[in-house]
């Protein structure tokens, strides 16, 4: 019993954690004002860069820091169209999501000799597991605490933003750039600065979020990879209610609803592949909708910034 417990809770760590970074990334985006909902197309060219340069360096930090680089160069792109030519924000966010499926898939046919998913990694080139051989195999702590190195900077990384935007000045300005541009402008604060500071670092943690899936919970990319998970941790963040902390535990959320379908799957238990497939985003629906408060976002989210408007 105990054993079944702890494989729940470490596969939940496990699939929790891509939404995690991809989460925080749209939570500095939109407390800076700008909404992000291109967070999948930046975790799927993340996830393609990710696998595919720890498949022909061996080297998994460097496909983590390509697939942070080729996140923030879309993020680069939102942050032009909505911050600087002051589109909307929502379709510059769709266009982000036909762009990286698309550009992931063509880069993935030219590297692969026209297939649309990279060779797997082998297991030594994967992101790595700090506390490997520490604990008795298969025991409780082995089975929650032996985690691939990514987890770890996840939730470092939730520690590490709520700080940055609740007890630094950088923070405070994100949040007042979020909240009231014209006030912040008052007071010196460049809106544009901040706002493409905040952007291209959504992007980044997005791309982060990718490759802790191709070159951690699975060893290679695929089409369908990211399926949906970037809309997941754009709903993560709002049921968070725009915070990191809360962010972290709605994503903690649908990775034990993924951790409970993957026991439920390997028990004698029979249920529908199909109903368990949609079990996780059951679960996550119902907990969130009938146990979380009424929320709002940032009141200057969404709203393109014109110096000198009135």
């Amino acid at each position: 019993m105990i054993d079944n417990i702890g494989f729940i809770l470490g596969t939940t760590l496990m699939y929790a954690t891509p939404l995690i970074f991809a989460a925080l990334g749209g939570v500095i985006s939109e407390n800076s004002g700008v909404v992000n909902i291109g967070l999948e197309g930046m975790m799927t060219l993340g996830a393609l860069m990710g696998a595919t340069v720890g498949y022909f360096t061996g080297n998994p930090w460097l496909g983590l820091m390509c697939a942070g680089l080729a996140g923030g160069f879309l993020a680069v792109l939102h942050a032009i169209a909505s911050v600087t030519f002051e589109a909307d924000q929502v379709v510059s966010g769709i266009a982000i999501n036909f762009l990286g499926p698309g550009i992931a898939l063509f880069l993935s046919r030219i590297f692969f000799e026209g297939a649309t998913m990279t060779k797997s990694i082998d297991l030594d080139s994967k992101m790595p597991r700090p506390l490997d051989g520490i604990f008795a195999q298969n025991s409780f702590f082995d089975l929650v605490l032996n985690q691939y190195a990514t987890v770890y900077i996840a939730f470092i990384l939730v520690f590490i933003i709520w700080y940055m935007l609740y007890k630094t000045k950088l923070g405070l300005r994100i949040r007042a750039v979020g909240e009231h541009p014209k006030a912040a402008d008052t007071l010196g604060i460049n809106i544009y600065k901040i706002r493409y500071l905040s952007v291209i670092l959504s992007g980044i943690f997005a791309g982060f979020g990718g490759a802790s899936m191709s070159l951690a919970v699975v060893s290679n990319f695929r089409p369908t990879l990211i399926s949906g998970q970037g809309f997941i941790a754009l709903a993560a963040m709002i049921f968070g209610k725009w915070k990191p902390q809360g962010a972290m535990w709605a994503c903690l959320l649908f990775g034990a609803a993924q951790g409970l379908v993957v026991f439920l799957g390997g028990t004698a238990v029979e249920i529908s592949s199909q109903i368990l497939a949609m079990l996780p985003y059951i679960i996550t629906l119902v907990i969130l909708v009938g146990f979380v408060g009424k929320s709002a976002g940032p009141a200057a989210s969404g709203v393109p910034y014109e110096k000198g408007e009135r």
